[in-house]
């Protein structure tokens, strides 16, 4: 299988090229043209070809290259206002796609991906690894089960560390499409998705502040509160921040507690760890499964099994979350980024 990796704009672009070019029956090519203009300093600031080598993955320097190489898959990792236009040449080339979140940076960019995916009878999946951890599999398995009974409330956190540092453009309204609102509200979103089957969202409200984060000059909302209210009744809730220090241990963590006329549960995916200290300071060792390998095996197993695209026709595979995901958890941020200047709730 040719899988192509399209930008390395993306923080987990390198985990997903490391983990494909261990792949016996992969064979993988990147590209990343907008790499060199980027304005990123340090040492996770390493882009465009000299990161493809560091990752052992053949390069080309442009996506002209990229799709004319002939992928039977794409992985899109690039700023999010570029994923409508890498995500339309892929379909057009004949390929799947696994594209990194959030779908777009606006709602009308992202219909118009699933819309070139379903002419082009490409998978469109959506990079949301925490839909593979153990912990949230048993507690979908445990609401699929009646074990809580009705679910009427969701109190979701999504809080980690500025990514200043290593790629500057999650700070740009432009490229990214706003700050923590738009980077952490997504996944709380998505793991609410997967669990009520797609409700709908019926009202956002949400405030956002830039009190975090003042040093760097930071433009974008660094914090945020995000209230979502469900078509079948359920309340939700995202606390979504770059509030975890620049020097903490580890980038931040997940937690979802969902409560229920029969119980409660509550998980934190990414607590489990070994701690310590060492002459740098506090030790942070994550233990557990791979995120971005389970998502990786379920996006390649999906193509596999659905052999190349047939204009107009469904995949015989549609892996979850897919783009439907996608734009219903755009949707929500979009409503989330009006509210937050209007101090109004935005119906949906």
């Amino acid at each position: 299988m040719k899988v192509a990796i399209a930008s390395f704009a993306h923080t987990h672009a390198g985990s997903y090229a490391y983990l494909l070019g261990q792949m016996p029956d992969v064979e993988v090519l990147s590209a990343d043209p907008d790499g060199a203009a980027a304005p990123d300093t340090g040492p996770r600031a390493l882009r465009g070809a000299e990161l493809a080598e560091k990752l052992g993955v053949p390069y080309v320097d442009s996506y002209d290259e990229l799709f004319a190489w002939g992928p039977d898959a794409v992985v899109v990792t690039s700023e999010n206002a570029g994923h409508r236009a890498l995500v339309e040449r892929a379909a057009a080339v004949g390929a799947h796609v696994l594209c990194e979140k959030p779908l777009a940076t606006e709602v009308a960019d992202g219909q118009a991906m699933l819309d070139a995916c379903a002419e082009a009878g490409s998978i469109l999946m959506i990079a949301y690894p925490v839909r593979f951890a153990p912990s949230y599999l048993r507690l979908r398995a445990m609401v699929e089960a009646g074990r809580l009974g009705d679910v009427f409330a969701v109190l979701g956190t999504n809080n980690g560390k500025i990514p200043y540092d290593a790629r500057q453009w999650f700070t740009d309204a432009t490229l990214a499409g706003g700050g923590a609102l738009v980077d952490h509200t997504v996944h709380c979103a998505d793991l609410i998705d997967g669990l009520t089957d797609g409700a709908s969202a019926a009202r956002v409200y949400a405030a956002a502040n830039h009190v975090l984060h003042q040093d760097k000059g930071v433009q974008v909302e660094t914090g945020g509160l995000v209230t979502i209210t469900y078509d079948n009744g359920l309340l939700a809730t995202i606390d979504c921040s770059w509030s975890v220090p620049d020097n903490g241990p580890t980038w931040g963590g997940v937690s979802l507690q969902v409560t229920g006329t029969n119980g409660s549960v509550e998980i934190e995916p990414f607590l489990p760890h070994v701690g310590g200290t060492d002459e740098k300071g506090e030790v942070f060792l994550g233990v557990g499964g791979n995120l971005d390998e389970s998502l990786l095996a379920t996006f390649l197993d999906a193509v596999r099994e659905s052999g190349p695209p047939v204009p107009g026709k469904t995949p015989a595979v549609v892996p979850q979350p897919d783009g439907a995901v996608g734009l219903r958890t755009l949707q929500i941020v979009d409503a989330a980024r009006r509210s937050a200047v209007s101090g109004q709730p935005v119906d949906l």
